[in-house]
């Protein structure tokens, strides 16, 4: 399905990155992780190569444009091009606006949103050189409903719809897609530690009535990345079981 095909996931130590990372070196891409975390990643490599594929670590800060510069020379280096984007590296720091720190705000517009723009960027010059790409930006159900405590986090997954669009825009005549992927409720380390009565209520508001689980993210993320949806771009697929419609 990705024979050859060169993917940087971004995000990839933890819960739906990883779970991308894993799936498309299974499908044959070789694969470029990264995230702030560098036992966790090389942890993810040697699983990948493992199981007969090929990957590559890069640790590093995406908020940073001399880390991403850095992370995509590395992947040229390695693997000579870059088929695939996937923005999915994504922080919280909840609290109402009222209380909310100017830092709490700039952490995570800068992870969230400035650094999908500074990955989008890179891979821009890339695939535009090579006439043919695929970016894949993981938003949130709550970039397009809001959520309460979460104004940063709602701000930044919103914004990155905005960059979906006008990326794709701009690249289109390139040959390279842009898409973007709202999950809803996932079952992730970041969902666990919610309290049983908060995950009772969001159980109320998801017509299919269960949280959804990585798998379903990474399916959506591998047709996006695949030939099958050349003809589609500038999209917003909700993968949220309902909450959202």
């Amino acid at each position: 399905m990705l024979k050859d095909k060169v993917a940087i996931v971004t995000g990839a130590s933890r819960g739906i990155g990883r779970a991308i990372a894993l799936k498309m070196a299974a499908c044959g891409a070789k694969v470029v992780v990264s995230a702030r975390s560098t036992e966790a990643l090389e942890s993810l490599v040697n699983e990948i190569c493992q199981k007969g594929g090929e990957a590559l670590s890069v640790p590093s800060d995406i908020s940073s444009s001399a880390d991403v510069e850095r992370l995509f020379d590395a992947a040229v280096e390695a693997f000579g091009r870059v088929d695939i984007l996937v923005n999915n590296a994504g922080i919280t720091r909840d609290n109402l606006l009222v209380r909310m720190k100017d830092a709490d705000w700039d952490a995570v517009l800068d992870t969230n949103l400035k650094g999908a723009f500074l990955c989008s960027r890179a891979a821009a010059k890339i695939m535009s050189k090579q006439r043919v790409g695929r970016m894949i930006n993981i938003s949130s159900v709550v970039g397009e409903m809001g959520n309460a405590g979460q104004a940063n986090y709602c701000a930044s997954k919103a914004g990155l719809i905005g960059l979906t669009k006008s990326v794709a825009r701009e690249l289109s005549k390139r040959n390279v897609t842009v898409n973007a992927v709202t999950p809803g409720f996932i079952v992730t380390e970041m969902t666990e530690g919610l309290n049983d009565k908060v995950k009772e209520n969001l159980l109320e508001q998801i017509p299919l009535g269960r949280f959804g689980e990585a798998d379903d993210i990474v399916s959506a993320v591998l047709f996006l990345a695949s030939d099958q949806a050349a003809y589609i771009t500038g999209q917003v697929l909700g993968v949220n079981g309902g909450m959202y419609m």
